[in-house]
């Protein structure tokens, strides 16, 4: 589509908006965890120099940031200036469109952050807004506000979820003993970190070796208790599982992953238990990862913290599915040449075919080390 210029502007980060943008940018974080597969988005009004209403996306299906900082305003918004994370939307979804509402508000100028990134309606809100007489402004601190919603971005243009593979290690890269044993590798500081991400994330998941090994249950637990429990995915080839293991016995939703090697007898008995069972093509004898994140994110599921064992580890970096790691190690060595690593399976033949990590940031957790990363191609 082509986009009208006469009331549209695009300027770069030093602009004197970002001011009010990053306020816009912190709000829409008090979302986080509970606005999936949604976008964080944060609104923030502005009339000659003075805040006089904000509002963030709160929770899925409620109303979006911009309804939220209209609401809040109490007094004339002719005039005003709204200051809005992501495009303003301009169709029917679960809510009215966020554009019809700015409108009739009487507002001036909208100043965006970032356009939406569905390439389906990518401008369409914008070019709304400047055919009815707003001034458009868009491109303000766009680069922190995408990071902010890698999920989204990578769930809208793909359909499929966005994958962080999390791992604890030794030193000497180990992730348990040679006994098996690994409570606690990492430190609390770090493990409480790993639970708001499982908060921020719709799904997490393991293969049935950890559930068999460790019987998790695989919830959020903060602080606040405030936390989300995302839904847990076991990859199961042959549906192994415990029948009364805390995946299945407590709060929570549950997905198995498995084939039509699982009797089908112990497939209903988990689903009587309240079980979603997905059954997924083999490839190599076991289950499909990639076939099984397409269903997923059918499903709707945005988001995947992998906190697998080696072997499932290898296979979802191995099949592509791994969009990000997360590893935390930690000032201990434990040695024994039987003692598992966090990436197993076959492994590679050449350096020249490691997986890569791009964009590393490295952060001090309490005593841990917390390398992140990029997954680039190999």
């Amino acid at each position: 589509m082509k986009q009208p210029i006469s009331n549209q502007t695009y300027i770069n980060d030093k602009h004197d908006h970002s001011y009010y943008m990053n306020k816009a940018i912190e709000l829409s974080k008090k979302g986080i965890g509970f606005v999936n597969p949604n976008p964080l988005v944060g609104a923030i009004i502005v009339k000659k120099g003075k805040i006089i209403g904000e509002g963030y996306h709160k929770k899925y299906g409620h109303n979006h940031a911009e309804i939220n900082a209209l609401n809040s305003c109490r007094e004339s918004l002719k005039g005003a200036t709204m200051y809005v994370s992501l495009e303003p939307c301009c169709h029917y979804g679960k809510t009215p469109p966020c554009v019809e509402a700015i409108i009739e508000s009487g507002i001036e100028e909208v100043v965006i952050g970032m356009k939406d990134p569905n390439p389906l309606v990518a401008g369409k809100g914008i070019n709304y807004l400047i055919q009815n007489g707003i001034k458009v402004t868009y491109g303000i601190l766009e680069e922190d506000i995408k990071k902010l919603n890698k999920i989204f971005i990578k769930y809208i243009t793909t359909n499929k979820p966005y994958c962080i593979l999390k791992t604890a290690m030794t030193l000497d890269g180990k992730i348990a003993t040679v006994s098996g044993d690994s409570k606690w590798i990492s430190n609390e500081k770090s493990r409480e970190y790993v639970h708001k991400i499982r908060h921020q994330v719709s799904s997490i998941m393991v293969g049935i070796g950890t559930i068999i090994a460790d019987n998790p249950s695989l919830t959020t637990r903060l602080n606040n208790n405030e936390g989300v429990n995302p839904t847990r995915i076991i990859v199961d080839t042959k549906c192994r599982i415990p029948l009364d293991a805390k995946v299945i016995s407590e709060k929570g939703n549950t997905i198995i992953a498995t084939t039509d090697d699982a009797p089908l007898e112990k497939r209903k008995e988990l689903e009587r238990k309240g079980v979603c069972i997905q059954l997924i093509n083999k490839k190599d004898g076991k289950v499909d990862l990639e076939k099984l994140v397409c269903k997923l994110g059918e499903m709707g599921i945005d988001s995947i913290l992998l906190e697998g064992g080696s072997e499932l580890n290898y296979s979802a970096l191995n099949t592509g599915i791994v969009d990000e790691v997360i590893a935390f190690i930690a000032p201990k060595i434990i040695g024994g040449k039987e003692a598992k690593t966090p990436i197993g399976g076959e492994g590679i033949s050449k350096m020249n075919n490691a997986f890569l990590l791009d964009d590393i940031e490295f952060k001090k957790v309490g005593e841990d080390l917390m390398i992140k990363g990029k997954v680039t191609k190999h």
